[in-house]
C-alpha cells in the first residue's frame, strides 16, 4: 500500500509540474507588428511580418524561453521611396534579415485562463547587436487559444540605427512599437 500511495503521489506532483509549464506557438498569419515614429510633418505608421514566434513559460520559476521573429524587410509604410530607405539604409536588410526578440524571465503570474500582466525580461536583437529589455505583456489564455500584446518603445537612434532625419524633417528618437499575437498553447 505504501509503495501505491507514493507512485500516485508521484504521478500527481508530475501533472502539477507539467501544468506549471506552457508553450505558446503564434500564428504569423494573425498576428502583427506595428510601429509609430513621430515626425515633424506627420506621423509615420508601419506593419512588420512577423516570421515566426513561439514562447515557453513555467509559472513556478517564472523563466521563459523563445523568440519572436521580425522579417525586418517586411516594413511597410504606405510610402513606397521611404520603405525602400528604410529597409536599406537604416534596418540595413541585407546584413540583418530579422529583428527579433528573446525572452529570458517573467515576473508577474500567468493565470491559468483569462488575463495577465507580465513584465518579460530578454534580449530584443538589432541590425545584430543584443539589447536587454523589459516588455510589459498582456497574456490572454482560454482553453488552448493563447493572446499577447505588447507596447513598448525603441531607442533605434541610441542602438546604433541611422538617424532618417534630414534638413527640416526631423524624426523623434525613439520609435513605439505594438505587437499582437495569436496562436495556441501546445498540447
Amino acid at each position: 500500500m505504501k509503495s501505491f500511495t507514493v507512485v500516485a503521489l508521484a504521478l500527481l506532483l508530475g501533472r502539477f509540474a507539467l501544468a506549471q509549464q506552457q508553450a505558446f506557438v503564434a500564428n504569423p498569419d494573425a498576428s502583427e507588428v506595428k510601429m509609430t515614429l513621430k515626425t515633424t510633418r506627420e506621423v509615420v505608421n508601419g506593419t512588420f511580418h512577423i516570421q515566426s514566434g513561439s514562447l515557453a513559460f513555467d509559472r513556478s520559476t517564472a523563466k521563459m524561453s523563445g523568440s519572436v521573429v521580425v522579417l525586418a524587410s517586411s516594413g511597410k509604410t504606405g510610402n513606397g521611396i521611404r520603405d525602400k530607405k528604410m529597409t536599406k539604409d537604416i534596418l540595413e536588410v541585407q546584413q540583418h534579415t530579422a529583428v527579433s526578440f528573446e525572452p529570458k524571465s517573467y515576473a508577474g503570474a500567468i493565470a491559468p485562463s483569462g488575463d495577465s500582466t507580465i513584465q518579460a525580461t530578454g534580449i530584443f536583437t538589432l541590425l545584430g547587436t543584443p539589447h536587454e529589455i523589459t516588455i510589459p505583456i498582456l497574456v490572454h489564455l482560454e482553453g488552448r487559444t493563447a493572446t499577447a500584446k505588447a507596447h513598448f518603445v525603441v531607442p533605434y537612434i541610441q542602438w546604433g540605427l541611422k538617424d532618417p532625419s534630414f534638413l527640416f524633417w526631423k524624426a523623434d528618437k525613439d520609435v513605439a512599437i505594438d505587437i499582437l499575437l495569436n496562436g495556441q498553447l501546445a498540447k
